[in-house]
């Protein structure tokens, strides 16, 4: 680093730039091809009626989360066309091409995604209640200031990255470390690779791993999550200590920076390997190469333009104005998780898992067009990513997010069921096509159910024994009525 120049990250800006718009791109094409069933005019929750509601005074408006649709009518199709529109932008990023222009042009790109994605998860309700929603958009704007390829990245920018690391990582450490009894005697691994919410193709041999091994799993978390962060922050020293001929202090703190990166990518590649977390843990892969700087990724032109240090400044001045909330909760005995501050969702507060559940339970949801339900043969809907059949190996979705299969998971936890699944059985019911494409399987190939009904079962992997005399991958028993038999009137 040199003053306001991060000479040595072109590399990561790189990595930065082309990461952030990847996960735009892969974000907005889950809303295109799952909000309008989920949240359109005819969605499980029309966004339509939030925005009318909201409409109805200042206050109710204020709640809501900027969106353009407050000034723009909402229609799918508006939607849609927002969505391409953003696709392509997300690309023309991707490959780099507004990054060759002056550094106005990628800060414009960016901050168009910025907002086009906050219209679209200010109303998306509880399908967009997610924590990796305000990382998306958190670090879509800080990427709109990093700047063009023929200038090194400013030093401001750089830093403002791993502030966002340290607290993604720092606090969700923190939430772990004062949350469930199981991550401080070492045996929340022991249950989440079986119960967390989408499990992946290796999730189950990664469950069958030794008791031992989930222990130091554990402690590896810890490690990565509570120590690391702090040694992200090195490569500041290189703005304070002179250069030695070799083996400067500068180029040691600028290594130590970048080990830390490292082990953060290295803990949250386990993460992308054993499970499906959206693209949670691709961000956070993505952001954490902010702290590797290589000298032979460095700009054309080692200065950086004067309107553009001033602009960059004003972001950092923001940002330490908008980051005392978060730093004080980092250190509050009631931490907050994945909680915004503002109104822009800049500078959030975030963590995830303070504590793991023991058992999976999962909601079956089954049909017939039998109109005796007492004497029906019912059969199945299957599910994209949530476990159903006993025989099926779970899928790799992720950075991809299917977002019905998610809220299915937390559905079981609450003390009652949520409007959005009583909506969900009347499209049912009705053969809604556009629901039914959110399935893996509509058994009854789009004929409308008579009934539909809910039950529950706990499901839990096979032991390897298990697996080579059914080949079965769940076992699936305790059986419990949830609701039904329903129908349409």
């Amino acid at each position: 680093m040199d003053g306001f120049a991060a000479v040595d990250f072109g590399f990561a800006r790189e990595m930065l730039q082309r990461g952030i718009a990847a996960l735009y791109l892969v974000a907005f094409v889950s809303t295109l091809n799952q909000f309008r069933p989920l949240l359109g005019e005819r969605g499980l929750l029309p966004a339509p009626e939030l925005l009318e509601w909201a409409s109805t005074s200042k206050a109710r408006k204020r709640m809501l989360r900027p969106t353009l649709f407050t000034r723009i009518r909402y229609t799918d199709r508006r939607l849609v066309a927002l969505c391409w529109a953003s696709v392509a932008v997300s690309a023309t990023l991707i490959a780099g091409i507004p990054q060759l222009a002056p550094p106005w042009v990628p800060m414009i790109c960016f901050l168009l995604l910025w907002v086009a994605y906050m219209s679209i998860s200010s109303i998306g309700q509880t399908f967009y209640g997610f924590g990796w929603e305000m990382l998306l958009l958190e670090a879509g704007f800080l990427a709109a200031f990093l700047g063009s390829r023929d200038q090194p990245p400013p030093t401001v920018v750089i830093v403002l990255f791993w502030w966002l690391v340290f607290r993604l990582e720092f606090g969700a450490g923190m939430i772990k470390i004062r949350g469930g009894r199981e991550w401080r005697d070492l045996t929340a691994l022991t249950y989440h690779h079986e119960t967390q919410p989408m499990p992946g193709p290796l999730s189950r041999q990664a469950h069958l791993l030794p008791r031992w091994f989930h222990k130091v799993e554990v402690l590896g978390n810890h490690f990565a999550q509570l120590v690391v962060p702090f040694f992200l922050f090195a490569p500041i020293l290189g703005l304070f200590v002179p250069d030695a001929s070799t083996g400067s202090a500068a180029e040691i703190a600028a290594i130590v920076g970048a080990v830390a990166g490292v082990i953060v990518i290295l803990t949250q590649t386990w993460l992308v390997i054993t499970g499906n977390f959206a693209w949670l843990n691709w961000a956070t892969i993505v952001i954490a190469f902010s702290a590797i700087g290589l000298p032979f990724g460095a700009a054309a032109s080692p200065s950086i333009p004067v309107y553009w240090v001033a602009i960059t400044s004003l972001v950092g001045i923001l940002y330490i104005v908008l980051s005392w909330p978060a730093l004080r909760n980092l250190f509050a005995k009631r931490q907050l998780m994945n909680a915004s501050f503002n109104r822009w969702q800049l500078a959030n507060a975030y963590g995830a898992f303070g504590t793991v559940t023991k058992e999976r339970i999962e909601i079956v949801v089954e049909g017939t067009t039998v109109a005796d339900p007492d004497a029906a043969d019912w059969r199945e809907y299957e599910f994209k990513g949530k476990p159903g059949d006993v025989r099926r190996v779970p899928r790799q979705f992720a950075p991809y997010h299917l977002r019905l299969d998610w809220l299915m998971w937390f559905l079981p936890l609450g003390r009652s069921l949520e409007d959005w699944f009583t909506a969900f059985l009347v499209r049912l019911l009705e053969a809604d096509e556009p629901t039914l494409q959110m399935l893996r399987h509509d058994p009854f190939d789009g004929e409308r159910p008579l009934w539909v009904r809910a039950a529950s079962y706990r499901y839990r992997f096979t032991t390897r024994e298990e697996k080579r005399e059914s080949g079965a991958v769940w076992v699936r028993e305790d059986r419990r009525a949830v609701m039904g038999p329903v129908g349409l009137r």
